[in-house]
Formats: C-alpha cells, sequence, structure tokens
C-alpha cells in the first residue's frame, strides 16, 4: 500500500511553534561548518549593504517631501538587505542573536553560540566592507550630479555624531525590530509572507532612527571613503568642504558607533527578543541538567 500523499498548509506557524523552529534553527545554525557560515556572513554584509545603497539612492534629492515621509521611503527600500538574507539564504549576526533561545535550552554550547557570532560577524563586515569599496570604485557617488556622495557622507557624519547611550538605545531597538521581523517569517509557509512579515518592522527600524551595526559596516566605511578619497574637484563641485565633516572618522566609527551599536543590538536580539519568547514558551521544555 503507498504513503498517503503528504499534506500541506498555508496557516502560520503559532508563536509556540515559532518558538520551538527558532531553536531548532539555531541548532542547525550553531552547527554549521566554518567555511559555509563564512561565507554567508560575507553574502549577509553585502545583502545589507544593498539595501542601504538602494535606501541612500531613494532618499537622495527627497528634500521636498515631508521628513516621516522621507524617512519611511528610506525604510521600505532597506527592507531589501533582509529579504535577500532571509529568501536567498545568508547569515546576518543580528538575526544570529536569537540563537541564544538554542543556548539558554541547553541544546549549544557557549562555544558553539559564540563561535557563530564571531565568525558571521566577521563575515558580515567583510561583505559590507567589500561591497562600500566597489561602490566607490564604480563612482557610484558622482550620481544625481554628486548628490548621492553628500548624502551618503552626511548620513555616516550623523550616525558617528551619537553619543555611546544613544548609540546602544538606538540598537537595542533596532535588532528587537529585525529579530522581531525574522520571528515573524519562522511564522510563515510562503515567500511573499515573509517579504510582508520584513517590510513594517524593518521600515519602522530605519524611519525611527534607530541603529543597525552590519548596515553601519556599509553606511559609515562608504562615507569615509568618499570624504578622505574623494578628488578635490568632486568636494570643490558641491561646494562643500570634506573637513566640515570633522567626527567622521575612523576611530569614531568603531568606538562611537559600531561597537555600542552591536553591544544594543545583542540586548535588543538576543535579550528582548530571544530571552524573552524562550522564558514564555520554551523553558518548561529545557532538559534537566544531570
Amino acid at each position: 500500500m503507498a504513503d498517503p500523499a503528504p499534506t500541506y498548509s498555508l496557516d502560520s506557524l503559532l508563536p509556540g511553534q515559532v518558538a520551538q523552529k527558532a531553536e531548532d534553527v539555531g541548532v542547525a545554525k550553531g552547527r554549521m561548518d566554518a567555511v559555509s557560515m563564512f561565507l554567508l556572513a560575507v553574502l549577509a554584509g553585502a545583502f545589507i549593504a544593498l539595501g542601504a545603497v538602494f535606501s541612500t539612492v531613494a532618499v537622495t534629492g527627497a528634500g521636498d517631501l515631508p521628513w516621516g515621509v522621507t524617512r519611511v521611503l528610506a525604510g521600505v527600500t532597506f527592507c531589501l538587505g533582509l529579504i535577500l538574507v532571509v529568501v536567498a539564504g545568508a547569515e546576518l549576526f543580528t538575526g544570529n542573536n536569537l540563537l541564544m533561545m538554542a543556548f539558554v535550552s541547553g541544546k549549544l554550547t557557549a562555544r558553539d553560540l559564540l563561535r557563530n557570532w564571531v565568525i558571521v560577524y566577521a563575515g558580515n563586515f567583510v561583505g559590507a566592507l567589500a561591497t562600500a569599496m566597489l561602490m566607490f570604485a564604480g563612482r557610484q557617488y558622482e550620481m544625481a550630479g554628486g548628490e548621492l556622495g553628500v548624502t551618503t557622507v552626511r548620513i555616516a557624519s550623523t550616525k558617528c555624531d551619537l553619543d555611546p547611550m544613544a548609540a546602544i538605545v538606538r540598537g537595542i531597538y533596532c535588532n528587537a525590530l529585525v529579530c522581531l521581523a525574522v520571528w515573524l517569517c519562522f511564522s510563515c509557509r510562503t515567500t511573499g509572507g515573509k517579504i510582508l512579515s520584513i517590510l513594517f518592522p524593518i521600515t519602522a527600524f530605519v524611519a525611527a532612527g534607530f541603529e543597525h551595526s552590519v548596515a553601519n559596516m556599509y553606511f559609515i566605511p562608504e562615507g569615509l571613503l568618499i570624504k578622505d578619497a574623494a578628488p578635490e574637484t568632486y568636494w570643490a563641485s558641491m561646494n562643500v568642504a570634506p573637513g566640515a565633516f570633522e567626527t567622521l572618522t575612523w576611530g569614531r566609527f568603531f568606538l562611537a558607533n559600531l561597537l555600542p551599536v552591536t553591544i544594543g543590538n545583542i540586548i535588543g536580539g538576543a535579550g528582548f527578543v530571544g530571552g524573552i519568547y524562550w522564558i514564555i514558551y520554551a523553558r518548561k521544555n529545557k532538559p534537566p541538567q544531570s
């Protein structure tokens, strides 16, 4: 007798089922071989950078629009990055903060967790920085009569102007929304459902001015490359002096933005989303300690 045909459902998973899936996905990610993990992380860094490129293009020259509308436009276009990560498949540090659920359930060791975070973070940085260098080499900053480059530098400078506490808080809320988007995607059974699940949380974090560590691995280096390496004729044509952006330095990128934003991202993703949902749905299933 033939096996019965498998049944499929388009119904979304319930929150408790999502928690179980998050743990299972976390175990698979934590035990992935290092080469695959790193290469998928490089792709994710490049994907998020492409979303940042799209977002910067969208807001360049949008000064006649109301401020809030411009921010929403920046968010909608930035969604491209996470859509590529989730649908095409890649390893993103901020989303992988949800591996905390598998760790606190005892399904991943601390070594597994930190190995994933370190390798993926490094790969994301490589992918984002490589994209920034290629965009600069392609002279993309000269588009829109050079306004695209000025917009990029101003975005980067604004990020480096943040004080550390503001960067941490904005990082917390950013990754809470990113991990909620990933959480919603776990509940979906269709590509369309995943894209819709990404749209509103990611648009919200960008529109609200929250800070994403991997996105900043593109935004700020690209601004620094334009500031430091664009020819003097470019700056003269724009009637802007690159020296006007005094706080845009590599030192402030790493210490005043990337470090506190990364700390905030971990708190928001691993703590506020992964930790709280684990307490609600999964702590009763934790195996007893021997």
